[in-house]
């Protein structure tokens, strides 16, 4: 359940910071996006996004006996994260699709740090 909840954490990450490149066509369409929903205030959502998401990670590292490469994974997970939330501008839709395009190198680094940790067990 813990991973399950990491998932939909991130999911909101990456999608609200997706959905700020196009707010504006959001807006006029009548389209309710978590980007027009949490407005200015979208930082502070995806730091509690983020946070949820590392510690269901933790969480779920400790339920399932995982060994340190897992826990390096979440360090580097978490370290990315926190630059895609500190850097973002999110009304430069160039810079919202650079940190969205990077949550596939933050997928790699989680199967890859979960593959590691279950073959050291």
């Amino acid at each position: 359940m813990t991973l399950y909840f990491s998932g939909i954490s991130w999911t909101l990450v990456y999608d609200t910071i997706y959905a700020h490149q196009d707010k504006a066509d959001d807006s006029i369409i009548g389209l309710k996006s978590t980007a027009l929903k949490f407005g200015d205030n979208t930082k502070p959502y995806l730091s509690l996004f983020g946070s949820s998401m590392i510690t269901s990670l933790a969480i779920t590292g400790l339920m399932t006996d995982q060994t340190w490469p897992y826990y390096v994974g979440l360090l580097l997970t978490s370290c990315h994260i926190g630059w895609q939330i500190g850097t973002l501008d999110i009304n430069n839709p160039a810079d919202c699709w650079k940190k969205f395009s990077t949550n596939r190198y933050l997928g790699l680094i989680l199967f890859m740090s979960i593959v590691a940790s279950n073959l050291l067990k």
